[in-house]
């Protein structure tokens, strides 16, 4: 029979054809190969029809807490029957005798008549040579034994009892050869030295973009700091995206030049008539204008995902939250070396009662040391949603300069009350192919977008 065999599979054919059935470990003993070594073999063996892997599993048996204080002292209601052997005894008396095992020992031998209660004396009827149970435990003992060895029926009147007896299961896996195998002659053939420095033929496999690789990374880090990911349109009435968070409705950022609008379309709801009513008013009071409702229909393309956590926090008001939104935004900006007019953010809140913008900053200087950048600093800034409102720098050292990376602040009241939110709240967000850039060492974002291939192909998984 002729069968291409790797050295490894060689090996555990000689093997077994010594030792007809081995487990994995003793494979490794008598092979002289590494876990990971004997797995792939096995499963390449089973795979060509050269090996049976067969699975079976044991059950031992010890003593937990409480079956080893039986062990020692006896099970309780030996231990209550043996103070009333040669008298009655006071309630109060055994109570205080047996302690915390009395209630469970009074209660099985009120179960099985041995004691007689007569107001606060506790009599003994029938003192029992043998308590179910007494047998298992002096099998057991301080040892771990096979549970094919103790009295099913015995072991079972304890078995439910909290910390009396620990099941261990304990799976095999064996393999041996087929008949298959067994014909298959193991000959040691002369091997040629390789050079492991030679020169290969370049293969470009496909990868995930370098861009979505740092997107990745940042979802994974959000995720694993306790935050959980929301999802929202890119597509939004104004309402959400502009007056929601307290910008009026003539700032110069709801202008064409600065917001893509959709054509001739508006939203017919853009929220409940109480949020309308709260915030229309927010609006009136504080920029002293007359707010149109008209103008909040207007629906864009989303200018930042902070849109969607406010409509999220809107619709839940939690005492206590932790979460996130990433995805597109459109900007009406010209492009240059370090704007688009279509890119992506990472936007999170934090919702409690004691939050501070202390515990903020340092959040962002986890998610940065995460990330991999050390040296930051916060500038205090302004952004028409926010109060206190910071800017993060972070110094860039191919640069040899401080650049800005993410906003951050806490939602001013005028933000939060309308809505119906207590609680303070933590927000900030920032673009992603900033730090896309930083990792990857660019000045030019468009470089993400341009599809170079050699440089896509250059550019190492990890940074």
């Amino acid at each position: 029979m002729s069968q291409v065999l790797h050295e490894i599979e060689k090996k555990i054919i000689t093997s077994l054809k010594v030792n007809p059935k081995q487990t994995p470990e003793q494979l490794e003993k008598s092979t002289s190969l590494s876990t990971d070594q004997i797995r792939r073999g096995m499963e390449w063996l089973k795979l060509k029809e050269l090996a049976i892997v067969s699975e079976s599993q044991s059950i031992t048996l010890s003593l937990g807490k409480n079956g080893l204080e039986s062990f020692h002292k006896g099970l309780p209601e030996r231990r209550l029957i043996d103070l009333l052997k040669n008298e009655s005894k006071k309630l109060q008396h055994l109570q205080k005798e047996l302690g915390s095992v009395f209630g469970p020992a009074i209660g099985l031998a009120r179960k099985n008549n041995w004691i007689d209660t007569s107001e606060d004396e506790i009599t003994l009827k029938i003192y029992p040579s043998e308590l179910p149970g007494e047998k298992t435990l002096k099998q057991i003992g301080e040892n771990k034994i096979p549970k094919n060895e103790v009295d099913i029926a015995d072991l079972s009147s304890i078995m439910k009892r909290p910390d009396f007896i620990i099941e261990d299961i304990i799976k095999t896996r064996e393999i041996s050869l087929t008949e298959n195998a067994e014909s298959i002659e193991i000959t040691a053939g002369s091997s040629n030295a390789i050079n492991v420095e030679s020169k290969v033929p370049d293969v470009f496999v496909a990868r995930t973009h370098p861009l979505k690789d740092t997107i990745d990374e940042i979802r994974e880090i959000f995720v694993t700091l306790g935050f959980t990911e929301i999802i929202g349109n890119m597509t939004q009435p104004s309402f959400w995206n502009f007056d929601a968070l307290f910008t009026p409705q003539d700032h110069p950022a709801r202008e064409l030049q600065d917001t893509f609008y959709l054509d001739g379309l508006s939203a017919k709801k853009i929220g409940t008539s109480e949020q309308i009513r709260k915030i229309s008013e927010s609006h009136k009071k504080n920029w002293r204008y007359y707010w149109d409702i008209n103008e909040a229909r207007k629906m864009v393309l989303r200018t930042h995902t902070t849109c969607v956590t406010i409509k999220h926090l809107a619709e839940n008001k939690p005492d206590e939250a932790r979460f996130f939104s990433l995805g597109r935004v459109f900007r009406n900006e010209k492009v240059s070396y370090k704007h688009l007019v279509e890119f992506n953010q990472i936007e999170g809140v934090v919702v409690g009662k004691n939050a501070t913008l202390r515990d903020l900053m340092g959040i962002q200087r986890e998610f940065y040391r995460r990330i991999g950048i050390t040296k930051i600093k916060f500038w205090p800034t302004f952004f028409p949603y926010t109060e206190p409102s910071l800017q993060t720098m972070v110094y860039n050292d191919r640069l040899e300069k401080w650049v800005e990376l993410f906003g951050m602040g806490i939602f001013r009241p005028e933000v939060t009350k309308p809505l119906g939110i207590t609680k303070p709240v933590l927000a900030w967000g920032g673009g992603i192919e900033r730090i896309a850039m930083l990792k990857y060492g660019l000045d030019d974002v468009r470089e993400f977008y341009s599809n170079n291939l050699s440089w896509l192909r250059s550019v190492t998984k990890c940074q």
